[in-house]
């Protein structure tokens, strides 16, 4: 039987400390979220994103915007020095438009981490922003991290995941992709699966590989999926290593049963914990650049 991480345990911890830490600021944190569409995830995203900052003391404002005038909204959020951060709720026009739209947004006032700004820094493993200032990283990648700091799979040395194999199915831009770079920068070799194949990706090297399903998972020491379709193969346990970490943060569950109950550790969700990154982003973006 797994060992079973509950990500709002892990996620409260870390809003503790962020209350104490707003507690002593004297001006007001004020998130806007910027909603272009009826997507329902999106929505939930939003209520969850308004309900983790009521729990620290950070004001959240919601903006219902059409979508063709999401850039110029941007533009006043970017101006508005009361406006410490911003929230997109991708899809808006679901094509390359968006990936325009994530750069539109003040490097400054990105809690997400989803500006080129911050994406190229974590993807030349830059850490610090600026000569002194952490540099901020995507929030459900960053969450994913800290679950499995708490699970105990990841040391406390240069190379957190030196030794470790880990297949992760997702590429995306906001999730799988930057995720399976943060892993390798730690020391970890990553296979990374989407729908064009897998690709293998260390620490000083991006290649192709003609590694099967089969034997990344056999081989993997963390297993993490984040497919979001209801004809993707489940993960099985006879695919699986005993020992494995597996991590769910699709909607949809990509473990069958019997995996779930044969991993080491399981972690279900990531959801809570990806909203508390978001908090910890936005207090970080105020100290760096918005505190007197």
């Amino acid at each position: 039987m797994s060992t079973l991480i509950d990500p709002s345990l892990i996620a409260q911890q870390f809003r503790d400390q962020i209350i104490t830490e707003v507690a002593v600021i004297n001006a007001p944190l004020k998130i806007v979220g910027l909603v272009g569409s009826d997507y329902k995830p999106s929505l939930t995203y939003a209520k969850y994103t308004e309900v983790g900052c009521n729990s620290v003391g950070i004001n959240f404002e919601l903006r219902k915007v059409d979508k063709y005038s999401l850039e110029k909204e941007i533009g006043k959020i970017n101006s508005d020095p009361s406006i410490h951060g911003v929230m997109i709720y991708y899809p808006i026009f679901n094509v390359e438009q968006d990936n325009y739209l994530k750069d539109q947004v003040d490097y400054r006032k990105d809690i997400e981490g989803l500006n080129t700004h911050w994406i190229r820094k974590l993807y030349n493993n830059e850490r610090i922003d600026d000569k002194s200032n952490k540099a901020i990283l995507p929030c459900t990648p960053l969450a994913i991290i800290k679950l499995l700091e708490a699970a105990g799979v990841m040391s406390l040395e240069s190379s957190p995941l030196a030794e470790k194999k880990v297949t992760i199915f997702n590429r995306s831009e906001v999730v799988g992709r930057p995720l399976a770079n943060m892993m390798a920068h730690d020391g970890a070799t990553v296979y990374s699966f989407d729908e064009e194949g897998p690709i293998l990706i260390e620490r000083d090297n991006i290649s192709g590989t003609c590694i099967t399903r089969k034997q990344a998972l056999a081989e993997s020491d963390i297993i993490i999926t984040g497919v979001p379709n209801k004809h993707f193969e489940l993960i099985k346990a006879d695919e699986i290593n005993a020992s494995a970490v597996g991590v769910n943060f699709s909607t949809l569950k990509n473990f069958e049963l019997d995996a779930r109950e044969k991993l080491a550790t399981f972690i279900p969700r990531v959801g809570p914990m990806t909203v508390t990154m978001v908090l910890r982003n936005t207090l970080r973006l105020y100290k760096n650049y918005h505190a007197e």
